[in-house]
This record gives C-alpha cells, structure tokens and sequence, in this order.
C-alpha cells in the first residue's frame, strides 16, 4: 500500500471509529440502574460550534459547557474541514449510502451559498433567542431521527423475533436464540422499549437528508449543513492545504471526481469546500496532488455574495418577529410541562437544542417531543405526558445529558423538591365522587414524604344506596411536585381522573 492509499484507508479508519464512538455514547445513553451517566455521552454535541455559538448567542454569556467546541475550531483552523471529511458520524453514513445511492442525473447543483445564508439565519436569530439551529444541525437530525424513531423500531422488530422463536418455536431453536437475544440486550438494545410522538416524522426528515444523494454526491454536506458553512468560513485561514492549488489544465480528473466539488469552475481549488478526503491523491495519475502546510494565500471568492448576506440577516430578523407573534406562543398551555431543573420557559427555549438527549434517556418514556403546541419555536422539546409515563422520583439523567444547561444540573436532593406542576382532581372522573367506589391508587403511588394526597373520609351511600365509607382524596398543592405518577398509575380509562398541570399556570376547578 503506497502512502496515497494509506491517507484514504486513515481516514476511512478514522470516520469509523468516530462513528462507533457515536454509536457507543447513543447507547450509553440510558438507563442501566444507576443514577449516574458514566460516559460524556454529549460530548459530540458539546465540541459542536454551531451549537455552541448559537445558544451562546442566546444566553448573552460563555457557557463553559462548550469548552470542547475550541478543539473542533483549532484543528479547523489548522487542518480546514477535516471534521466534515474525519469526524462527523452523518457524513460518514452519507459516504455509506452513497455507495448504494447514485445520483440519478449528472447534473451539478451551484447551491453552496445556501449553507451560509441558513448558518447567517440562525446565527441571528439566536441573538433575538430564538433558538432555530435543533431544526438542521447535523447531530441534532441525526440524534432525533435516531431516538424518536430508528432506535425504537429496531428494538421492536428484534425483540418481537426473538419473542416468537421463544413462544412458538420449537424448544431446541430457543435454546440457541435466548443466549444470544441476552448478549443483544445487555450490549445492544435499549434498557426498554421506548414509543415518542413524531416518530415518523422525524424519520422523514433524517432519511431525507440521504434520498437527497438521489440529486449529488453529499448535497447536504456541500449545500444545506450550517454547521459546514461554520467550518468553511474558519477554515479559510488554515493552513494544511492542497498543491498544487487547483487542476491541471491538461487533466482536471481530480476536479471532475471530487465528491465535495471543491474546485471552481475555472479548476481553482476552494479550500473552505475541501473536506481532506484526500481522494484526489489517488486520482491523479501523475502523483503531483500533495497535502502540506502552506500559507493561505489566493483564495478563491465566497459563494455568499453581498446580496444574500443582506437577505440572510432580514431573515434572520423577520422569524424571530413571525414565531413570536404565533398566538400559540403566547399561550399559556397548562399541559406543557418541563423537565425537573428547566430554566424558565424563555430562557429554556433559548438554550434547547431539540437534541432529544433528555427524552431518550427517561426512565419512564415520560418525556415526549413537542409537535405545535408552542407554536414553531417549541417543536421538538420535550415535555412530560404523565398519562405515558411519570417523572421517576429518584432520578435526575436528564439533567445530566442536556448538552447545552436548558435543564440545569441537580443533585438527587433537589430535583426531589423542584416543582414541575401540580396535581388536580377531576370529580367527575374519580371513582369515589363520580361512581362511589372506594379507590387509593394515587396516594398508593405518591412518592413524595408525607404524602402529597390525602383523604377526606365520608359516610354515604352508593349507587345501590347501600351505605359505604369512602375515602375521597385531595392535594397538598404545597407538597405536589407534578411528578406524574398519579396520573399514570390512575385506574380509569381514558382521560385520568387526576392530572397534572405545568406549574404555574393551573386552574382549579377539579380541586376538592
């Protein structure tokens, strides 16, 4: 193997052990009896610029949680796009499935301004804190796409296979299967089987990024990604560059076979396009295509203009004007209830990711992604559905997976006492006020210390008028913390008899 094709097997290595790193954090993320993450498991979001600059943007302050960001932006600012080409896990399955997936047409799409002009969107929309950047980050996409729909399905395909092996197979077959269905869940598959809203929807979005192989080579890469259009602009003053700076005359191979089509239409090498796939080493049948320091010099001319700058930044202006003049972002939606350890609702929209972190590592699956409820800005963060799931009282991951402090970090002690709603009682759903029947299930469950449900005791009569001792139960609104519990453990069908509400903003008119 010359050293040509030893760049290319490096780099190939390389994408193939941040991808499994990916995959390893992915699963790590959940969870496995403990209250305690061993692993960084967001640190791929944490060493994002993009997602970095902008929730700083937001915050109006640094966040020391993106210190791991500096290392991406000193080896770009050194190698150039060597993230894009090396690191990130979707450009690594784009490069996967476009060994499956040719463009259909030879034509060449001149859209590498859009890149840029979405990057100048988000980047000042996040300084009227409206945080937009969750809706086309790569990690962002791909970590969606994942918990909400991938991770889900194939757990389910697999474990309903190894189940009917188990139930309906014949005895010598599942003796071989179990084994093996044990080795899968300790290793691969998820702690439970999880179910999220906008399942399918997210899975759109993410397979849309690779049916768009259909039309280019990494068209997302090349034209739509913000987080590359970041990259490329730093990367202009690198300094690991390509010789000679552009195609031979003679040749042009090296131009024609560029996945990211990183050369001008006059054969100029465009360093900010270049991802150091270092491809082109081997195209070149003279061997003259080197990689070495060299100064900066002769770039070639942006393909954001004066004219889409101006655009981009009117853009970015008018959305946050648009989004916050949605009545439904002004709405006080009592069934939109945060995580323990939320910032306000402001400030929380203006640091979530939309990553999806916090909602796949809940115990409970009582986290779910928020569709329109809050109007465009609120999609894809996450709110509690007690009657799913419920708040787990001895339990604070979510705190420690956001990547960006929208849920702040707590001790066990003081997610306990953090109030997220509070508890209401429907008459004419609870079956000792609506059908006279004796029931406790939800002061059973609380968890709180001295209970947050209490009872009145009552002598009536039944529907047969039959004399009965009820105990009808009430709320200690001063000890309810809106965990959920009562709400999913509550007997009835349908509608609960109990239910939470966002703290804060409840009513009562179901209280006793």
């Amino acid at each position: 193997m010359n050293y040509r094709k030893a760049f290319r097997f490096l780099r190939r290595c390389c994408q193939a052990g941040f991808l499994i790193l990916f995959l390893f954090l992915f699963r790590r993320t959940d969870y496995s009896g403990e209250d305690t993450l061993e692993w960084a498991v967001n640190i791929f979001f944490r060493w994002d610029p993009l997602v970095a600059v902008t929730s700083m943007l937001a915050a109006k302050t640094f966040i020391l949680l993106f210190l791991p960001s500096l290392v991406i932006v000193g080896l770009t600012l050194i190698f150039g796009r060597v993230f894009c080409g090396w690191i990130c896990p979707l450009g690594t399955l784009l490069d996967t499935a476009g060994r499956v997936i040719k463009p259909v047409t030879g034509q060449r799409f001149h859209l590498r301004h859009v890149k840029y002009f979405l990057l100048v969107v988000l980047l000042v929309s996040s300084l009227y804190r409206v945080q937009l950047t969750g809706f086309l980050d790569p990690f962002a996409l791909l970590v969606k796409g994942l918990v909400f729909a991938v991770d889900p399905a194939l757990n389910q395909v697999i474990t309903t296979f190894f189940d009917t092996i188990y139930i309906s197979g014949p005895r010598w077959l599942s003796s071989m299967t179990e084994p093996v269905y044990a080795v899968l869940k300790d290793n691969l598959l998820p702690f439970k089987q999880s179910y999220f809203f906008l399942s399918l929807f997210s899975f759109t979005i993410l397979a849309s990024l690779f049916f768009l192989e259909l039309l280019e080579k990494r068209f997302w890469c090349r034209n739509l990604c913000p987080l590359g259009g970041l990259l490329a602009l730093i990367s202009r003053a690198s300094f690991f560059r390509r010789t000679p700076a552009g195609s031979c005359h003679h040749c042009k191979l090296c131009s024609s076979m560029c996945p990211m089509e990183a050369f001008s239409s006059e054969g100029k090498m465009m360093h900010d396009e270049c991802t150091l796939c270092m491809d082109c080493l081997e195209y070149c049948p003279q061997a003259l295509t080197l990689f070495r320091p060299a100064l900066p010099r002769n770039r070639a001319a942006m393909d954001l203009n004066r004219r889409h700058l101006i655009t981009a930044a009117i853009t970015g202006i008018s959305l946050p004007a648009l989004i916050n003049s949605d009545a439904a972002a002004q709405t006080k939606n009592t069934n939109i209830i945060r995580p323990p350890g939320a910032l306000k609702e402001e400030d929380f929209l203006a640091l979530c990711a939309r990553c999806g972190e916090c909602m796949k590592v809940c115990i409970h699956n009582s986290l779910q992604p928020l569709f329109l409820e809050k109007g465009l800005e609120g999609m894809f963060t996450p709110k509690l559905v007690p009657r799913l799931g419920y708040c787990e009282f001895n339990c604070t991951l979510c705190s420690q997976v956001c990547p960006t402090g929208a849920i702040e970090p707590m001790t066990l002690q003081e997610k306990q006492t953090f109030v997220m709603g509070t508890a209401y009682f429907d008459k004419n759903r609870c079956l000792p006020f609506a059908e006279k029947k004796p029931c406790i299930v939800c002061e059973e469950h609380c968890p709180v210390p001295n209970k947050a449900i209490k009872f009145n005791r009552v002598k009536t009569v039944d529907r047969k008028n039959r004399p009965v001792e009820l105990k009808l139960p009430y709320i200690v609104q001063e000890r309810c913390i809106g965990c959920g519990i009562c709400e999913t453990k509550c007997p009835v069908e349908g509608r609960a008899a109990v239910r939470v509400m966002a703290a804060g903003n409840a009513t009562a008119p179901y209280s006793f």
